[in-house]
């Protein structure tokens, strides 16, 4: 194992993987009718473009496909969909660890007998400027498709759409989904996450991001509490995930290229036929902040935060550097 490769298991224990439909400084489509694709259409007749073309590869016609594919097999494949329909999107897989994308596809390991969950969230922004139409069909969709091929139950799943009948996809209630799947999950367990919505990019302030951005999801009730920064993700997701889980996400927004941070990608351009190492990743992120808060408060070892003034040191240290990389990585 590299330098690279034992630096990113040190700060992501998770194997973590997430398809997304377009690279950051792209944006995403919504398609007016699924059924270009030929996809099922338990909701309606609307859906987004990488939704729509991951489950035409995946489940065309209400089935797993009779060829064993790739993970670049399905990538291309989308990329070749996505082109006949006219969309320029380009579609990557990103990873906690540097995936064989010549191997198959799959998103329950091979004689994986863990728990299966998932957290399904589809925003339309009903009665809001910029509502969209396909959202809440994609995260049927997939919640059929994960039954149906992969074995998932539903009351293992936590669908979050904005139709008065599921559970409301604000930022509270996403953040929540994703932190019950931090606390349940075991290593063995196997995880899929997929957000249809709309996704965009703020001002960076913690300094980690080399485009000054960063990446966001966009709740439906973005405008009172704020979008979901890539930082939070990373830090209360991604990287608090047990080791020994398998997750996957499939990100249909704009700008998802990184939005969870992962140090691998893929791109699904023509170019490459492997996974690498994405140039300059910033491991210090987390790991360097941590130590150093950590120093502050002088906690040396897990028996320090027994220590009541311990402690108390620590949630002054993140206060004072708040600014800087460690916001959301502790309740205060």
């Amino acid at each position: 194992m590299n330098t690279f490769d034992a630096r990113a298991v040190e700060a992501i224990p998770a194997d973590v993987r997430m398809i997304s439909g377009c690279r950051d400084d792209q944006t995403s489509a919504d398609v007016s009718n699924v059924s270009e694709f030929q996809l099922p259409d338990p909701a309606g007749r609307a859906g987004g473009a990488c939704t729509a073309a991951l489950l035409k590869v995946l489940y065309a016609e209400h089935r797993a496909p009779t060829e064993t594919l790739s993970y670049i097999d399905v990538l291309n494949r989308m990329r070749t969909i996505l082109r006949q329909k006219g969309f320029k999107q380009i579609p990557q897989l990103s990873g906690s660890r540097k995936v064989d994308i010549k191997r198959p596809f799959g998103i329950v390991p091979v004689g994986g007998g863990g728990r299966k969950r998932a957290v399904l969230i589809g925003i339309n922004y009903v009665g809001q400027k910029g509502e969209l139409s396909g959202c809440h069909n994609d995260a049927l969709n997939i919640k059929e498709y994960l039954i149906d091929v992969q074995g998932f139950d539903e009351s293992d799943m936590t669908i979050l759409l904005d139709d008065g009948k599921h559970l409301n996809p604000t930022k509270a209630n996403i953040m929540g989904a994703l932190d019950g799947l931090v606390r349940c999950s075991v290593p063995g367990d196997v995880i899929f996450v997929h957000y249809s919505g709309h996704g965009g990019r703020v001002r960076d302030k913690s300094g980690d991001e080399d485009d000054g951005y960063d990446e966001t999801l966009i709740p439906v009730d973005f405008k009172r509490a704020g979008q979901i920064i890539d930082d939070d993700l990373y830090s209360k997701f991604v990287c608090a995930l047990k080791p020994g889980i398998m997750a996957t996400c499939l990100m249909d927004c704009c700008h998802s290229g990184t939005v969870l941070d992962l140090p691998y990608q893929f791109v699904a351009d023509g170019t490459s036929d492997e996974m690498l190492p994405v140039p300059d990743f910033n491991f210090e992120t987390v790991l360097g902040y941590l130590k150093g808060v950590l120093e502050k408060a002088g906690i040396k070892g897990i028996e320090d935060l027994t220590d009541r003034q311990k402690v108390k040191n620590l949630k002054k240290a993140v206060k004072k550097d708040i600014k800087k990389l460690g916001k959301g990585l502790f309740k205060m």
